[in-house]
């Protein structure tokens, strides 16, 4: 086991008292490509990191619920018959959230009989940074999912865990989300990004070959946490949703740029830009597919960069933090940097030949130390396997 599974288990048995049935674990992960189209019915090319949210978990023998975690100095209790989206509150909604969505009616009819299943205590740790855009939230709900999907003997497969994860987020957290986060959580692999198509929901993966290349995907956490539940996600989401209703199309994904001429007549300018980067996003996300089948990642970094000023320009979601990391990463040398999450702050990503990771490391810092910004955290990730049961 690694550490943070040594952790779980041990934090596991000095709170409850007695060892856990087993641990899960599901990766965060880093968004190549494709932001803000998932909920738009469009593309997007994530891939599951290294670092990792692991659920230790065991069945009681009464009906309630319990969950702690490291990064919390609470344990939180409810009865199985109170579960509900109302009575959730604070970092307990995902995991929570994610007990009741197993029995929601939205999966059908697999779900759980939340009056016959046993109570569970749960203690979670993790590594994936919180607020860093790398979906920290999908990773606890991903873990306790699939652990509830085991102990509970479901029998839902990765597609429904997902769909439970992104209804716990909506429903029980207030994030309105895709649900690109979970899918990828869920069905990540070694080496791999998981090209996934938010209409159909259908999804393969798409090898990266970093190494092969001699590049490294570096990650620049600029401590700037967000937070997806509050305004600005929204607005940019309703702002989509009455660009797709004043064109009469049902989602963006229904726009090319063919049809970009028409909607800069019809759509006032701070909707059409909403407009504009979601159909150059999607186009982007097929580009860098193409490319990386083609001739590897070599040539994909001017998409990475053009994406981020969309983002920063068209959908306005960037800070001054992650602008200079994306800055400072190019003029080091980058092939290409991007804001990557949601966006209001969270990380940036480079893409940089390996001998140069440590000096990015020098500008970034030297860079943030001159505008008075805070010391971010930089760190390589590596595309790893999605949720799966470690004990």
């Amino acid at each position: 086991m690694t550490d943070i599974r040594d952790d779980a288990f041990a934090a596991f048995r000095e709170l409850f008292g007695h060892e856990p049935d087993g641990l899960w674990s599901a990766p965060g992960r880093v968004n190549l490509i494709g932001e803000h189209t998932d909920y738009n019915g469009g593309f997007v090319l994530p891939f599951a990191i290294d670092r990792r949210t692991v659920a230790a978990v065991a069945v009681r023998d009464d009906r309630m619920l319990r969950v702690a975690s490291a990064f919390a100095d609470e344990l939180v209790e409810l009865d199985l018959a109170a579960l509900s989206p109302g009575a959730l509150r604070g970092w307990s909604a995902y995991p929570m959230g994610v007990a009741w969505a197993l029995g929601a009616t939205e999966l059908g009819e697999l779900r759980a009989d939340l009056g016959a299943v046993p109570g569970v205590d749960i203690f979670i740790d993790s590594d994936v940074p919180v607020g860093a855009g790398l979906s920290s939230s999908a990773a606890i709900e991903c873990a306790v999912a699939l652990a509830l999907n085991d102990i509970w003997r479901i029998g839902l497969d990765r597609a429904a865990l997902a769909r439970a994860g992104q209804l716990a987020e909506h429903t029980a957290v207030g994030a309105p989300t895709g649900i690109m986060d979970q899918t990828t959580s869920l069905f990540g692999e070694d080496g791999a990004a998981v090209f996934l198509d938010c209409r159909s929901m259908e999804s393969h993966p798409v090898r990266l070959g970093f190494a092969e290349a001699e590049l490294s995907l570096v990650v620049i956490d600029t401590a700037t946490a967000h937070d997806l539940a509050d305004g600005g996600y929204r607005e940019r989401r309703a702002s989509c949703e009455l660009a797709a209703e004043t064109l009469g199309i049902a989602s963006l994904r229904d726009l090319d740029a063919d049809g970009l001429p028409r909607a800069r007549e019809v759509l006032d300018e701070v909707t059409f830009r909403r407009a504009r980067h979601v159909v150059t996003e999607n186009q982007r996300v097929l580009d860098t597919v193409r490319l990386l089948t083609e001739d590897g990642p070599g040539g994909i970094g001017e998409l990475l960069t053009a994406s981020h000023r969309s983002l920063r320009d068209d959908f306005e979601v960037s800070t001054p933090e992650l602008d200079l990391a994306v800055e400072t990463a190019l003029n080091l040398g980058a092939l290409g940097a991007r804001m990557t999450g949601g966006g209001f702050g969270g990380a940036a990503i480079a893409l940089i030949p390996e001998t140069e990771e440590s000096l990015l490391r020098v500008a970034i810092d030297g860079a943030f130390a001159e505008h008075g910004y805070s010391q971010p955290d930089i760190f390589r990730v590596n595309a790893s396997v999605g949720a799966r049961r470690d004990m």
